[in-house]
């Protein structure tokens, strides 16, 4: 029977067997020429499964490949740009885009090697860092025209014997200035800045080093602060040029607050900055707000 026309076909005609036909090996024909080797012409049938094995095989390319590229793409972005993958908090505040005010006309910055006093001629009050968002701002910290007495920065001290010891070697150091800012974050972090600014860079370094920085066992113990430790934990990486810096975390077992203090010294000021919260203050918001205000600073 022929495949394609339905018809028998006559015996000589039948297709080779054997070796010879599963091989394809050339036949003879009645003429004496060689004949190309023969396959069987598929059926209907045989050409409906080779179209649909063929349909697959593309799609199958298809889908392959649209995975490819989509692996590709979850690879290359950004987590937070993928919906469902969005990286969990590591507790980092939202704080505004941080800006240094204009420094009047003609003066250098604090690190600029022309500065040899390392004086901030921007204004001290647009140094202080901004509040984060969802933060509550203490209006007291504001001060008369933005500039805070230097007994409200002394208050913060635990001791009496610490306020007036500090605050004659202030009086000595010749502080000009003190501005402030502080807030209150919905989880019950307190936070306190406050610069204080000097005369030189010599001048304020000296009292940095000398009565609040690593190179005293432990520095005056604030409100609320029984036992300061060296912060072990501050990540290297996160050095400001320019800035000294000495950290200190309330060890345990401390009271219903837990207190984080951090001094920094950047040319003709020095900083305190202070976080606390009941039950433990988180060391992320505390490194991130340090840093900030070092870079204002800077």
């Amino acid at each position: 029977m022929d495949a394609v026309t339905g018809r028998e076909a006559p015996a000589e005609e039948a297709s080779p067997t054997g070796q010879a036909a599963v091989a394809g090996r050339e036949t003879p024909v009645e003429d004496g020429s060689v004949a190309p080797p023969t396959s069987p012409a598929p059926t209907r049938k045989d050409r409906r499964a080779l179209w649909t094995a063929l349909r697959w095989t593309a799609a199958a390319l298809v889908f392959a490949a649209v995975g490819a590229s989509t692996a590709y793409g979850l690879t290359r972005a950004e987590r937070t740009d993928l919906p469902g993958l969005a990286t969990a908090s590591d507790g980092r505040w939202d704080y505004p885009e941080l800006t240094r005010p204009p420094l009047p006309s003609g003066r250098p910055g604090p690190l600029d090697t022309a500065n040899k006093a390392g004086s901030h001629y921007a204004d001290l009050r647009a140094l202080v860092l901004p509040a984060p968002k969802g933060a509550r701002v203490d209006t007291a910290l504001r001060g008369k025209d933005g500039w805070l007495p230097a007994k409200d920065f002394l208050s913060v001290y635990a001791e009496k014997e610490d306020r007036e010891d500090l605050g004659a070697k202030l009086a000595d150091h010749g502080l000009r200035h003190v501005a402030a800012r502080g807030w209150t974050m919905p989880d019950g972090t307190r936070t306190r800045i406050y610069l204080l600014q000097f005369g030189s860079a010599t001048v304020a370094e000296d009292l940095y080093r000398n009565e609040l920085s690593h190179t005293i066992d432990e520095p005056p113990a604030l409100r609320g602060a029984a036992l300061s430790v060296f912060d072990e934990d501050w990540p290297e990486q996160a050095a400001v040029p320019g800035e000294n810096r000495s950290l200190y975390v309330e060890s345990e077992p401390y009271g219903a607050e837990q207190v984080r203090q951090a001094y920094l010294s950047a040319g003709d000021v020095v900083a305190l900055v202070t976080q606390s919260r009941k039950g433990g203050a988180k060391a992320v918001p505390f490194q991130q707000t340090v840093v900030l205000q070092g870079e204002l600073l800077g």
